[in-house]
């Protein structure tokens, strides 16, 4: 029971990080204040978003390798507290490069240091046929973030303006993240997790699969591409919403829609965690690809209140969907002891999705004046995703093992 107990702290301790570090998903607020408030750009407003999330992959990468080597506490404390130092140094910026910088370098690597370590952690306190839920819970703290902090965001810039909101945002990182990041590590050496009542073992050899390995299956190049053109989708609307509510609709407030996405982003979350137990993780993908994919194709008639509230909920379960079903068929893919590095190699794909999404949306809309091609842009690649949904298949790790072990 002791142990159990010490699963739920490292359980709820990550899923409340995860709340403080999720900032990325109230962007949207930010870019509003930025292009009505300061007079940027839609492309200069996006770009210190582009580059945090092209940095939270790419340091999520260097991070998953040195937690797989040192231990998650270290790694994380250093992430959480650049996320607050970054959030803190974006009050003083005045130019799109400052906010690159402050924002998008120091915070975007603070939340991948950060980020690569609370499921990694998570999941070894857990029995493994519960991955699918620990990536669940743990990714919805993140998305869920911006049901706090989008009208909290919101309201600090009405009354104090964006560069105190940054300031009030860093320090409250520091306060209630850096704390909890001391509490985080992994299981003693011979710990087994307690298997679930009802629970058939399965006869199968635990897969221990290193990211070289890894980078000889077509099953990782598949789940690659199909990782990048779905977040970029998800991420262009995540990041778009308000903007988009001001063109389709002309609603100049548009703050709840944030909140609404970041619900069932969250709740998609924890629903296709336990869906994809059941099911399968690519079974899951190709169920959430098509709900994306048919909501995509009509965004662009979404002219009042209630069909973009329609529209962001089903965007929100889609793109939510991806943060807890790709880390999950990682490890069923490849293993636990290699995850880290493993998913860090995998989470580029994010990182790219973070530049195709937002710059697609900002090129449509300053070229055009809507987000319609966006739209096509992305509806294409969610059919890509479909496809390589229905053929990728679970790898044959005793074959990859013999064919890595004769190279």
């Amino acid at each position: 029971m002791k142990k159990f107990d010490r699963a739920m702290q490292i359980l709820v301790a990550g899923f409340c990080i995860n709340l403080c570090m999720g900032i990325l998903y109230a962007w949207s607020v930010f870019k509003k204040a930025l292009v009505v408030d300061l007079g940027w750009s839609n492309a200069d407003a996006s770009l210190p978003y582009t580059v945090a999330i092209i940095t939270f992959a790419l340091s999520l990468l260097v991070a998953g390798i040195l937690q797989d080597r040192m231990g998650p506490r270290r790694v994380l404390i250093l992430g959480t507290v650049m996320v607050g130092l970054g959030m803190i140094v974006s009050s003083f910026a005045t130019t799109p490069m400052m906010l690159v910088l402050t924002f998008g370098i120091m915070t975007g690597s603070g939340i991948g240091f950060g980020y690569a370590c609370l499921s990694p952690s998570a999941m070894k306190w857990f029995h493994p046929s519960k991955k699918g839920l620990v990536n669940g819970l743990i990714a919805a703290g993140f998305g869920l973030a911006a049901v706090y902090l989008a009208p909290l965001t919101s309201a600090l810039i009405s009354e104090y303006g964006i560069n105190t909101s940054f300031l009030v945002l860093g320090i409250a990182v520091l306060v209630i993240a850096v704390p909890l990041a001391f509490t985080i590590n992994n299981p003693p050496a011979g710990y087994v997790p307690e298997a679930p009542a009802g629970y058939k073992a399965k006869s199968e050899k635990p897969v221990d699969i290193n990211w070289r390995g890894m980078l000889k299956t077509p099953q990782f190049y598949s789940l690659w591409v199909m990782y990048a053109f779905a977040s970029a989708a998800g991420l262009m609307i995540i990041g778009n919403i308000t903007s988009i509510a001001a063109t389709q609709a002309n609603i100049t407030d548009a703050a709840y829609l944030v909140v609404i996405l970041a619900i069932f982003n969250s709740g998609g979350r924890v629903v296709a965690g336990i869906l994809s137990d059941k099911i399968g993780g690519v079974k899951t993908l190709m169920i959430a690809f098509v709900m994306q994919g048919i909501n995509m194709v009509m965004f662009a008639t979404f002219d009042s209140e209630f069909t973009l509230i329609i529209g962001a909920a089903v965007a929100g379960v889609g793109y939510g969907t991806l943060l807890a079903v790709f880390p999950s068929i990682i490890a069923d893919f490849y293993g636990l002891k290699n995850y880290g590095a493993n998913y860090g190699v995998l989470y580029t794909a994010w990182g790219v999705s973070g530049f195709i999404g937002p710059v697609v949306a900002a090129f449509a809309v300053d070229t055009t004046g809507t987000y319609t091609l966006a739209y096509t842009v992305c509806s294409v690649m969610i059919a890509v995703a479909v496809v390589l949904s229905v053929i990728t298949k679970k790898v044959d790790a005793a074959a990859l093992e013999k064919k890595l072990a004769t190279a």
